[in-house]
Order: C-alpha cells, then structure tokens, then sequence
C-alpha cells in the first residue's frame, strides 16, 4: 500500500481541506498519516478522523517585530529534526501539504529525504509558509484562477479547492432543531473563522435587537468567545465551534456573515449560500482575505463589509440588501464551473508519484 503523509495546521483552514481529500486517498490505495503541531486544533480535527497523527515543535513565520521572532527559529528546527526523524522511520511515498508554518519543516525533511512534496496555496497569493516552500514542491495546486501568476509556470495546477463531502449532505430541519428555533423565520449563520473574531462577535451582538425581529442567529464565536450573558435570549444561539452538525447548520442558514479565509468562503460557493464577507484587515494579516473577498464581490457571489466600517448600522443595511437580491447572489454561484477538486488534487498526488517512482 502507498503511504501519503499529510501536513498543515494553525486554523481549520488548513485542515478541513485535507480532511475532504481522505476518501479520495483511501480510494486511490493509499495508507494516510499525518503531521502537525502538537496541540494545534489539527490535532483535535485529524484525529477525530481516526487517522494517525504525529505532533512536531512548530515556531510562527512572522513578517512582524515580536519577541517570539528570538525563540520560534529553534522551535522550527526542533520540528525540522522531528520531522526528519519521522521521515527515516515511516517512510511515506509522498507528502502532501495544505501550508500553514507547521508545514514548513516537514516539507523540507521530505525534500531532504527525497521524497516528493505536492502543497496547495488556497488564498489568492501565497502565504509565506508556501512561499518557502515551492522551489521544494514537485506540483503546486492552487485554488483561485487569478493565482497562477504568482506560481511557477510548469509546476502549477489549478484544481480548486477540495470541500468535504458531508458538508453538501446537512439537513434544514436537523439544523433548526440543534439551535432549537422553530421553522417561522430564516436563519443567518455567522462564523468568525476557527479562531473566532472579537469585532465581528461584538457587532452582531449590538445588532441583535434589530436582527431578532426578522430573523434567527447561529453564531460560531470561537473557543472562548461566547458571552454567558446573552444564553437563553430567544432566537439567538452561540458556539464556540461546531463540527459534526456543521452541515445541518449550513443546511438550515439562509444568509452567511463570515470571515473570508479561502476554505470558509469555498465551502459557502459550494453550498450556494449568499454571505457577506468581511475581511481580516492588513493590520492583522497580510491582506490575503481581503483579496479573496473583492476576489468574490468580482464574481458576484458575495456582498463586501470592511472590517474598518463594520458598524451594526453598516450590517443590518448590508444584510438587508444581499437577502432581497439573493436571486442574484445564487444564480452567479450556479454558474461558476463545477470541478470535483478533491478529485482533481488527489489526481496531480498519484501523478507526480508515479513520475516518482519511475525516474
């Protein structure tokens, strides 16, 4: 049997995607086992998929002064000779990587080793993590079409992005009833991405008086981010993270408020859910998901809230106009060409593997 390792950790963002590749892997024969940090929500997420999980040292890559920048560089080669270890004993015939700095190490032991590496780069523009690590990539996947010309030409493909197959499965009234609301009035789902979102959080809570009159709220906080006080308000339900029931929820949301991380916004497409977006802002981030938001807005599938004029003013009157034109909204995502891109990445793996094994 061919062994696949596979790495990426630090959000969900750089898990779920691999998570949707599994099916197709065991398809194609192949044994999988994964590397991560080792407490990072990649641990919890892969291992609940009783897939076998080794945990490596893991530093940040940080393009910002922080004190951390002295300590993290021997954090990284403490998962580098890990991860170099793990290569040596285990053997896997190739590894794949969806980024994130946990990756970093692992794809450079592989390198060492000489094993083929393939990463997919799921923003617009590339990461700093996969940026490091393309010249030791045999393949690039990539996901938005306007990201092949910051790629290696010959090294890049554009497969999309893979979504997991139970997320187009959930059922509405499944959905209702894990928030406990009845069937009377739509339901707007709101998700912080995997790490939460203070801003986002407080706002729709300050909206909640005027959003409660024409609508219900599933809110997905983040781990440590709901508020005790609001438990119990009628037609508002908080979590800190949703898992199993997640496509039920999705089933049953009729309007999406969300972050724009790439896998999140993705998942959204393929579900045909029109969303408002707002993007972490370049004080925060390197600008990756305002670029995958305006990316959207292009396209007609989202409406765009910037985090600097997020008001609950600004809110309400953004979800006001994205649900009366959500015709709209649902007839540019149905439009859009369909790929089984787990298929397709899973493909461009079992090809550069056999370009492999036969040089």
């Amino acid at each position: 049997m061919k062994k696949i390792l596979l790495t990426g950790g630090g959000t969900a963002g750089h898990v779920t995607p691999n998570i949707a590749l599994v099916p197709y892997l065991k398809e194609a024969g192949f044994e999988i086992e994964y590397m991560g940090s080792y407490n990072g929500i990649e641990k919890t997420l892969i291992e609940a998929q009783g897939i076998p999980y080794y945990g490596i040292s893991s530093g940040k890559l940080r393009r910002y002064l922080d004190l951390k920048n002295l300590t993290d560089p021997f954090r990284i080669l403490k998962g580098l000779r890990e991860a170099k270890k793990y290569m040596k004993e285990h053997k896997p015939d190739i590894v794949f990587s969806k980024g994130g700095f946990v990756s970093v190490p692992v794809i450079f032991a592989a390198s060492d080793a000489g094993i083929p590496v393939v990463i997919h780069e799921s923003d617009l523009t590339p990461g700093l993590a996969n940026k490091l690590s393309i010249p030791k990539a045999s393949k690039i996947c990539y996901n938005f079409p306007e990201t092949e010309k910051y790629l290696p030409e010959g090294k890049s493909v554009h497969t999309g992005l893979p979504v997991r197959r139970q997320l187009l499965d959930g059922d509405r009234h499944k959905g209702y009833a894990f928030c406990g609301f009845p069937e009377d009035k739509p339901i707007i789902m709101v998700i912080g991405g995997s790490l939460g979102a203070a801003s986002i959080n407080e706002v729709v809570r300050e909206a909640l008086p005027d959003l409660l009159e024409k609508v219900y709220v599933a809110h997905i906080c983040g781990k440590g981010k709901t508020d005790p006080s609001l438990d119990g308000v009628a037609g508002y339900k908080q979590f800190e993270y949703v898992s199993d029931t997640l496509p039920d929820l999705f089933a049953a949301s009729d309007l999406i408020i969300s972050r724009a991380g790439a896998n999140v916004i993705y998942e959204i497409v393929a579900l045909k859910k029109p969303s408002i977006l707002i993007p972490l802002g370049t004080d925060a981030s390197r600008g990756d998901q305002i670029l995958n938001a305006n990316s959207f807005k292009r396209r007609g599938f989202a409406e765009v809230l910037r985090e600097e004029e997020l008001t609950k003013v600004s809110l309400y009157t953004d979800i006001i106009e994205v649900n009366n034109n959500r015709d709209a909204y649902i007839r540019a995502m149905e439009a859009e060409k369909k790929e089984d891109s787990a298929k397709l990445v899973t493909d461009v793996i079992l090809e550069v593997l056999e370009e492999h094994q036969n040089q």
